[in-house]
């Protein structure tokens, strides 16, 4: 298999036929025993720790994101993270999406990967997949189980720092060919930067968690441009100038060869219907012979377009780091790709869209891409966020290109309150309708539309998780999967 050669070249021995790492014993982390713990008590002990998602996020610095305690938890862990060859993928937008993208093409190919992606819409679950698998409630408690006599002596080990340990130990024991990890937040000192990938990818830098990351473009790229490694390659999404000259710099300071999607590989639009949009991608020169002609991907929006040559430019880097991918694979992988809640279109006659744009630049492409690949009369928005997240900002650019909006809140700490994003509306001299509950306001929402409008869900992805589920409800389709309550 190719991956053992590659596996072999880069020193990667538990893919090399002699096991993956595992306790100083020489037995797996991976308990195949009935774990003594519960799915919904091993959330408990992940969830009990500091977590910057839902509680306030203290400065960037490396006292607080230390990325040895990472290194120290890991090592007791057997390193896992250094069992099989990994891509790890940066940026504001995008990074999830491309690395959806990614990951389906090395399936395609024939790879078993394991998938690291954050934050989830439904189920912790989604977070840890291996292939198109999320993993398991029994494996989350086996696996936790096994690591708790180490997570009882460090207790300064974050929420965010366990999960990501946990995958890479999965991954380890379920002897993945390759780890594709999403950052969390930043980069330079998120947890998933222990790694020394194959290809590190950044995606577009936009301005985001400024109190946390810093209040400039150039800022926020030195932070995403962390995960730059002396002589690992790089690929880059287009980029403003000055967080594309923060990442040529900080490439050439490292010895990072650096690929530039749209630069070095280039894509045409061929067109679009309600399931996806097709394109073309190629180096410079080859337009009229191009290396992927009509490629077909089943998400909408011209920022899938440069995510979807971003990737293709990633799997590049790794055919020519000895990775086999054909061509076929690369066709058959993006056809197959599905990242929900992304430009995601739930229903027609009305339109109904949920997309988490969670930021001005986010929300400037989202209002682009509806005028440019949808057709409707009316735009009824239903709008909640983050209070980290400018929810100001957002509401300033959507509520002049709508007709009617409701304001609403998730569940989740960090939600702005209802009457707050009303007050906001206000300011900025627009009507707002305050709803209580996220689906209260689609149920209201889809009762003002008629056919010929659309309907938008945006401002959070945890506001997009509630309207898809209370979506599933009204068409009486199966439940999504879920947490038990009170766990995070």
């Amino acid at each position: 298999m190719p991956h053992l050669r590659l596996a072999l070249a880069q020193g990667f021995p538990g893919l090399a036929g002699t096991g993956n790492p595992g306790r100083m014993d020489g037995t797996a982390w991976f308990i195949e025993e009935p774990s003594m713990l519960t799915y919904r008590d091993a959330l408990r002990a992940i969830f009990q720790r500091t977590d910057y998602e839902r509680q306030g996020q203290p400065p960037y610095k490396e006292r607080v994101y230390r990325l040895d305690r990472t290194r120290e938890l890991l090592q007791q862990l057997g390193d896992p993270h250094e069992a099989y060859p990994s891509v790890h993928i940066a940026g504001t937008k995008g990074k999830g999406s491309t690395m959806a993208m990614i990951d389906a093409v090395l399936r395609a190919a024939g790879y078993r990967t394991g998938m690291y992606s954050s934050p989830h819409l439904h189920t912790f679950r989604e977070r840890i997949r291996i292939g198109a698998e999320l993993i398991p409630e029994e494996d989350v408690a086996r696996m936790i189980e096994g690591m708790l006599p180490i997570l009882e002596s460090r207790p300064d080990v974050t929420v965010f720092e366990i999960i990501t340990a946990l995958a890479m130990r999965y991954y380890a024991d379920r002897q993945v060919d390759f780890g594709v990890f999403e950052v969390g937040m930043g980069g330079r000192l998120d947890a998933t930067n222990v790694l020394r990938p194959v290809v590190s990818v950044i995606t577009s830098i936009s301005l985001d968690h400024i109190s946390v990351l810093g209040d400039t473009i150039e800022a926020i790229a030195r932070e995403k441009a962390g995960i730059i490694k002396s002589e690992i390659p790089v690929v880059t999404a287009p980029q403003r100038p000055e967080a594309m000259q923060v990442i040529r710099d900080t490439c050439a300071s490292h010895d990072a060869p650096l690929t530039v999607a749209g630069l070095d590989w280039c894509w045409r639009f061929e067109g679009s219907d309600l399931s996806g949009q097709s394109l073309t991608v190629y180096t410079p020169g080859n337009e009229d012979a191009a290396e992927f002609p009509a490629l077909w991907i089943p998400l909408l929006g011209a920022h899938q377009l440069e995510n979807a040559c971003t990737a293709v430019a990633a799997i590049d880097v790794l055919q020519r780091s000895g990775v086999s991918i054909g061509r076929d694979a690369v066709r058959r992988g993006l056809a197959k790709v599905r990242w929900p809640g992304r430009m995601e279109v739930l229903g027609q006659a009305p339109l109904v869209v949920v997309d988490g744009a969670h930021n001005p630049y986010s929300v400037r492409r989202l209002l682009e891409a509806l005028r440019e690949y949808l057709s409707y009369r009316r735009i009824i928005l239903i709008f909640g966020a983050g209070h980290t997240h400018n929810p100001e900002g957002q509401l300033a650019l959507l509520l002049p290109a709508v007709d009617v909006t409701y304001v609403t809140q998730a569940k989740h700490a960090k939600a702005t309150p209802a009457a707050d994003l009303k007050l906001m509306a206000d300011g900025l001299g627009h009507q707002a309708i305050a709803v209580g509950s996220v689906g209260e306001a689609l149920k209201q929402g889809l009762h003002q539309a008629t056919e010929d409008d659309l309907v938008l869900v945006t401002g959070s992805l945890f506001v997009v998780a509630e309207a898809r589920e209370a979506w599933a409800e009204f068409k009486g389709l199966p439940p999504l999967p879920s947490d038990p309550p009170g766990v995070y």
